[in-house]
């Protein structure tokens, strides 16, 4: 399915500012069809004098009109001239009578998107048409809940009209538990009054610690009655709370987190109030400091490997230096190169909090370390690593990291022993497959024959053990050796999930 920018950029007709704009709005459209107690849609201009929809949120309280995804489809006949005159004319637009939909009596009404220019002087500029499409087949008696939520509604899309919502300055990327108007909504005059409280929101203060009614209350002294005393509260709290900043803020009291996501409510720049949206996150938040306190706990465990195998690594390095047996030191040596290089990986993981490898990274380290070790004193090796290898997860970056480090020290040690030569690690990858291939410009093999000692073999066991992948050793026409590492991408992520 297009995303809503393919599908703006398709008519091109709007700028990267115009689409952030949409994108706002479009975030914002479940607010507005919980509010409305109908379908929003977003429609844009097409180059053939039409209009496409990029953007459909249903309401979550109240029973839908489409029960196909119209995202994609262009204006329906019978709302054409109302969206083209909502959008020639930068006004709201209702429609005269009922309007009928697959047997379906709705209310349609179309309001302009429209956006400030960067010039103040710049008259404003209409970016599309935002329809709501109330369906009138399940209309009963209005609640003062439902009457309040349409009041809001009718407030925030003439904003819309007016180029007051959405409010860039808002942060973008809410944390988890972002409140919605079902969890708890709290209408403010200018004064910071509350005028109406959901049962939902009233809940939510009652478990903070507030007792009494919040209707005719000012919800600054609300939340300061029930702050703990000399204990720190989020910064932004208070402006969240006065209603006169589009933020978000947590308030905490008696164990219990409430977020709170405030929105200004504006009639051509006056205020008229605020909309106070909360919800009670504390089991969430919860969640959050246990996943931040085992994220804290795993990387401590991946910096105390890492200690302990580059300590295990200067031992061997040690041994190796005091060792009379060219055999035993040779062994030595590569156990100690081995381990330095699960060291590596164990360091990067210990730097971050997922458990994924930006894996070019890690072989950059893992190959310098090849290269000082590796190298013999007549033997002169230069190193380069072409393409990308990607992210991959922790569990295979180790693996292929010791693989690799076995063909690139095979190829120093043995087809560059007492030359000069170039050893090239290319990284070829695309959603399928990750092929990687390790060629130097030393003596060769004899074709069909491969090593058959521990790095080889351990070679093997790496890819096609853990990895489920191939590898083949062959002699570049000429000189020098060429060795194929091909990883299927989704037998690694099978055995990740």
């Amino acid at each position: 399915m297009s995303t809503l920018s393919d599908l703006v950029y398709a008519q091109g007709r709007s700028s990267a500012d115009d689409v952030e704009w949409l994108h706002r709005l479009a975030g914002d459209g479940q607010l507005l069809a919980d509010l409305a107690f109908a379908d929003i849609v977003i429609w844009v201009p097409t180059a053939d004098d039409s209009f496409i929809a990029v953007a459909h949120t249903r309401p979550s309280g109240s029973a839908t009109l489409f029960y196909r995804d119209i995202v994609g489809d262009r204006v329906r006949p019978q709302w054409r001239t109302q969206v083209r005159d909502a959008f020639t004319g930068a006004r709201i637009v209702d429609s005269a009578s009922p309007d009928w939909f697959e047997e379906t009596p709705t209310r349609v009404r179309a309001v302009p998107i429209v956006r400030r220019r960067a010039h103040e002087d710049a008259p404003p500029h209409v970016l599309g048409v935002l329809t709501r499409h109330t369906n009138l087949g399940e209309t009963r008696t209005p609640s003062r809940q439902q009457i309040t939520f349409n009041d809001c509604a009718d407030d925030l899309f003439a904003m819309v009209a007016s180029a007051d919502f959405p409010d860039l300055n808002a942060p973008t990327s809410p944390r988890r538990g972002a409140p919605r108007a079902s969890d708890g909504l709290i209408r403010l005059d200018p004064d910071g009054i509350t005028t109406f409280a959901s049962p939902n929101a009233l809940s939510a203060f009652n478990r903070l610690g507030f007792e009494e009614e919040l209707e005719g209350e000012s919800l600054v002294e609300v939340t300061t009655g029930i702050l703990p005393a000399n204990r720190q509260f989020d910064e932004s709290l208070p402006v969240v709370v006065t209603g006169r900043a589009p933020w978000r803020a947590d308030v905490e009291a008696r164990g219990v987190t409430v977020s709170l996501r405030t929105i200004p409510l504006r009639d051509h720049d006056k205020r008229i109030g605020a909309i106070v949206l909360c919800r009670d996150v504390t089991e969430i938040r919860h969640q959050e400091q246990e996943l931040i306190t085992k994220d804290a706990t795993i990387r401590e465990i991946h910096h105390r490997v890492k200690n302990n195998l580059q300590t295990v690594a200067s031992l061997l390095r040690i041994q190796a230096r005091r060792t009379h047996s060219d055999e035993a030191r040779e062994a030595l040596t590569q156990a100690m190169r081995r381990v330095s290089a699960i060291a590596v990986v164990h360091d990067t993981l210990s730097e971050g909090l997922a458990q994924n490898v930006a894996f070019d990274e890690v072989f950059a380290r893992v190959l310098k370390l090849v290269a000082e070790v590796a190298a013999a004193p007549n033997t002169r090796a230069r190193t380069r690593t072409t393409g990308r290898f990607g992210t991959l997860p922790s569990e295979y970056a180790t693996p292929l990291a010791l693989a690799l480090t076995e063909l690139v020290t095979n190829a120093v040690e043995h087809g560059l022993a007492g030359k000069e030569g170039d050893v090239e690690i290319a990284a070829e990858r695309s959603e399928e497959r990750l092929q990687v291939i390790v060629r130097d410009t030393g003596s060769g093999l004899p074709e069909g024959q491969v090593g058959r000692g521990l790095g080889t073999q351990i070679v093997r066991t790496l890819i096609q053990g853990e990895l489920g992948g191939t590898i083949d050793w062959h002699t570049i026409t000429g000189s020098g050796t060429e060795v194929t590492i091909d990883i299927p991408l989704r037998y690694i992520e099978r055995q990740a999930g």
